[in-house]
């Protein structure tokens, strides 16, 4: 293999090549060949009703790569190309991944939430396939339990793998995030949400963002739900539409933030990170309500540039972390 490549390549290509093998033999998806080319991996070993022809391929292929020598950051980043390559391919529109930037800058907004993230337990209600849950824990130091929960069964075998190979001991769960979760209350919800409509009425009815005719906004039925599986004080940064509190669900999505939480701001992403205007969005911060919520004077609202304008973008920083120091001061 090439030298010159960096790590990030040479495990995306051994992924890649052994991916596409195991698609042609077993005429399956490029991403179910992704999880089965990630579990070798995992186990180190290759299904016994493989060929003769293809264990030789992959046995070669996996050598020449030692994922235990690679750093965290670089298997996910080499599994992330994977699975945009396999997106592509399925063309699903609900399958979307957060970029890098945003995944490292909310991991940035995690550690201004909260300084010490010894024994903290987070959970990624829209988990897809684990790339903003395994950036943000890559940035994290601590004892982070951390839960996962996705509806979609391809996307949560890809999480499980991933973290699994990044070496995190995350816990996944297989279910519709709207419905009762099979987790306790936690320290901090972190989730890019999924936007659309949520297709069960009665069960949206039982939240307070539930619409009394059609159907509802899942993002707000998953806000509302993660602010229940919040421990009191918990924090929830949440990757939103732009247009959130502007459409005609909005009054009753703010109707229930105003009666569970304090909105502590509301950080709006450059436009050039979308490929459409309409696709565009920002980050809310929320606290849930509890014996040790700070309510702000003023709530943190920036309108940031492009991450490219390294000047500008650091004396956006500045700002922010002035203001975290004097309006999120602690009891």
């Amino acid at each position: 293999m090439n030298s010159n490549l960096s790590n990030v390549e040479k495990i995306f290509m051994v992924i890649d090549h052994s991916a596409e093998r195991i698609k042609q033999e077993e005429d399956l998806t490029y991403l179910d060949a992704l999880i089965e080319t990630g579990e070798n991996m995992f186990h180190k070993e290759i299904p016994e009703d493989a060929s003769q022809v293809t264990k030789a391929f992959l046995e070669k292929e996996y050598a020449k790569v030692k994922l235990e020598a690679m750093n965290p950051e670089e298997i996910r980043k080499a599994f992330q190309l994977a699975v945009l390559k396999g997106m592509k391919e399925a063309i699903q529109p609900h399958h979307a991944m957060t970029p890098d930037a945003v995944g490292i800058f909310i991991s940035y907004l995690v550690q201004k939430l909260m300084p010490s993230t010894k024994d903290v337990s987070l959970l990624d209600p829209a988990a897809g396939a684990g790339n903003l849950l395994t950036t943000v824990l890559n940035q994290l130091d601590g004892n982070i339990k951390s839960f996962g929960v996705e509806v979609d069964e391809t996307l949560l075998r890809l999480a499980w793998i991933i973290s699994n190979l990044q070496k995190h001991n995350v816990e996944f769960y297989h279910q519709d995030s709207i419905r009762p979760l099979y987790v306790e209350p936690v320290d901090l919800v972190v989730t890019d949400l999924p936007v659309g409509f949520y297709p069960n009425d009665e069960t949206a009815k039982e939240f307070i963002v539930g619409a009394q005719e059609g159907h509802t906004y899942a993002h707000h039925l998953l806000i509302e739900q993660s602010l229940h599986y919040l421990k009191e004080s918990g924090f929830g940064v949440f990757l939103v539409p732009n247009g959130l509190f502007s459409s005609e669900q909005a009054p009753l999505l703010q109707k229930m933030i105003k009666e569970k939480a304090v909105i502590i701001g509301m950080i709006q992403l450059p436009l050039s990170l979308f490929k459409q205007e309409t696709q565009a969005k920002s980050i809310l911060l929320l606290q849930k309500n509890g014996e040790n919520t700070v309510k702000p004077k003023q709530a943190l609202l920036v309108d940031l540039p492009s991450f490219s304008k390294k000047q500008a973008i650091a004396s956006v920083m500045d700002q922010m972390n002035e203001w975290f120091s004097k309006e999120l001061k602690r009891p």
